[in-house]
């Protein structure tokens, strides 16, 4: 059977709102008909998303890891990243869908900085589970968007909802800083962020960490002070499990052949290639796109 490719989504939103954000019912979004894509396979977005769990029971991927899903479950989604539903008879709950405009841009710039490392999945992982509390004050803020959003949907609207979104945004990076998943006073964070963005940007050019470090102006001994003190890992392995990572979203995203694949990642010769993924993830990218 010919496996179908993901799709790579692009922003569309439901109301007349002049914004780039959506509110999306999960239960709804399960019936809805006439799609490009089918939820249930993997596609690569370009916006953020907040999915929040009402009730029920259920899984959810991410980036090639499936994270179970109830009561109070919150999972977060940054562009770039794919997923893929698994549809649930009991499942209920929310999407909050937006672009890195609508929220950061109108923030000062530390602030927005902060927000973002909410999304980051290299420093903790996209899954908060929230005690009854804090799921009542979350399902709070939510309620009081999805209000704004289609009931009220005024000329204040919209700088309702992003500041509504800020307070949900900020109240889920406390909680993730208490449970220790997440600590953004840590040292070297600065760094290590500005290396994540060179490398995501980059590393289809070069792996290497003398690259990296010249273009920081800092040693390459540095460098891996940086990684270790936040990831635990060194530079070259923090590189390549960057570099694996976005290879693993052209196998599953694109119609490209293996060979165009090895060019587009920065391998002149398909072999090497093939050495250095089955050296990453003990497979081959053809057992890769297969399986997933």
């Amino acid at each position: 059977m010919k496996k179908e490719n993901p799709k790579h989504i692009k922003f569309q939103n439901q109301q007349n709102l002049k914004s780039q954000f959506d509110i999306v019912k999960l239960e709804e979004l399960y019936q809805r008909t006439g799609l490009d894509h089918s939820i249930a396979n993997h596609h690569k977005v370009e916006f953020y998303i907040l999915l929040f769990i009402e009730k029920g029971q259920g899984y959810h991927t991410i980036d090639f890891t499936d994270y179970t899903c109830k009561k109070g479950t919150l999972l977060t989604i940054r562009k770039d990243q794919i997923h893929k539903f698994f549809k649930s008879k009991t499942l209920k709950g929310y999407l909050l869908i937006f672009t890195n405009e609508f929220l950061v841009s109108f923030l000062e710039k530390m602030e927005a900085q902060k927000t973002m490392l909410l999304f980051n999945e290299l420093l903790s992982v996209p899954k908060l589970q929230l005690d009854n509390t804090n799921f009542g004050t979350v399902n709070q803020l939510i309620k009081r968007i999805e209000n704004e959003y289609f009931s009220v949907n005024d000329d204040h609207s919209l700088s309702v909802i992003r500041n509504e979104l800020h307070i949900l945004t900020t109240h889920l990076l406390r909680l993730k800083e208490k449970d220790e998943k997440l600590n953004i006073e840590k040292k070297y964070l600065k760094e290590f962020v500005e290396l994540q963005n060179l490398v995501e940007k980059g590393v289809n050019k070069t792996t290497k960490v003398k690259d990296y470090a010249d273009q920081m102006g800092i040693s390459t001994k540095t460098l891996n002070t940086v990684t270790k003190s936040i990831v635990h890992k060194s530079a070259k392995a923090f590189i390549d499990e960057i570099c694996t990572k976005q290879i693993k979203r052209l196998l599953l995203n694109t119609k490209l052949s293996i060979k165009e694949i090895a060019y587009k990642s920065g391998f002149e010769e398909t072999t090497n290639f093939y050495k250095y993924f089955k050296r990453q993830t003990q497979t081959t990218p053809e057992q890769f796109r297969l399986e997933k």
